[in-house]
């Protein structure tokens, strides 16, 4: 009866002692029940908010999840370009937007940004290098869409600009040509002139051509009659 007594009590000292461990574990472990109770409701976003934008899972970012991390990603990232810890491992160009990949080698880490000209729209954080391939080839999707509106606008302006140089060029050469022409007309009106001129000159020297030669006619036959008087009576010699 003494040694079953006494092992009861040892057992119920194991009891005791077991349960004050447990109780001095749940007061000070961080998970049990109380200190959860007590725990700000907006603590589970401020430790996803700490955490990169992009962990090892494959899905798509959301609104809220690009929301988010896109001005704290977008500072981070603007900051490490200033320094030497940013490798450029891609980058895609598309009229002014781009794309680009790139790795924090000390961080492991992957940057992956979408911009336009030199200013960052996205930029997104991971540490999964397949999802950065992913993202990167998705942004390079989206500067090519982007940029078709501009690229078709920057090709209408230059075919525009060249139609007008075009028009420019053919203006010039019809105000030549218009330039020439009225050279010809004046100096066919001249011409005309100076040949109406010389026909009606050529027809009065014509006609004071016939007047002289008449007068000289007259005037011979004149020479030769009082040459005849002259001789008139004086002998002649025989041939």
């Amino acid at each position: 009866m003494d040694h079953k007594l006494k092992l009861r009590q040892i057992a119920l000292g194991a009891l005791v002692a077991l349960g004050v461990a447990q109780g001095v574990y749940a007061q000070n472990s961080p998970d049990n029940a109380a200190n959860v109770s007590a725990a700000p409701q907006g603590a589970a976003s401020a430790v996803s908010a700490t955490m990169p934008a992009d962990s090892a899972q494959a899905t798509p970012l959301t609104a809220d999840e690009a929301k988010q991390s896109a001005a704290g990603n977008v500072a981070e990232l603007q900051r490490l370009i200033r320094g030497t810890e940013l490798t450029e491992l891609r980058t895609t160009y598309n009229g002014s937007y781009g794309a680009s990949l790139l790795y924090n080698a000390k961080e492991m880490t992957y940057y992956v940004a979408l911009f336009q000209q030199k200013t960052f729209w996205r930029v997104i954080k991971t540490e999964d290098d397949t999802r950065a391939e992913l993202i990167y080839k998705d942004f390079a999707r989206q500067t090519v869409q982007l940029s078709d509106v501009e690229i078709r606008r920057i090709r209408l302006e230059a075919q525009k600009a060249f139609t007008d140089r075009m028009i420019a060029l053919s203006q010039d050469r019809a105000n030549r040509l218009q330039a020439d022409l009225d050279v010809a007309h004046q100096q066919q009106n001249i011409v005309n002139s100076q040949q109406q001129q010389s026909r009606a000159e050529a027809t009065a020297l014509a006609q004071q051509k016939a007047e002289a030669q008449g007068q000289l006619r007259a005037a011979q036959k004149q020479v030769q009659n009082l040459q005849r008087q002259l001789d008139s009576g004086l002998p002649t010699t025989s041939r």
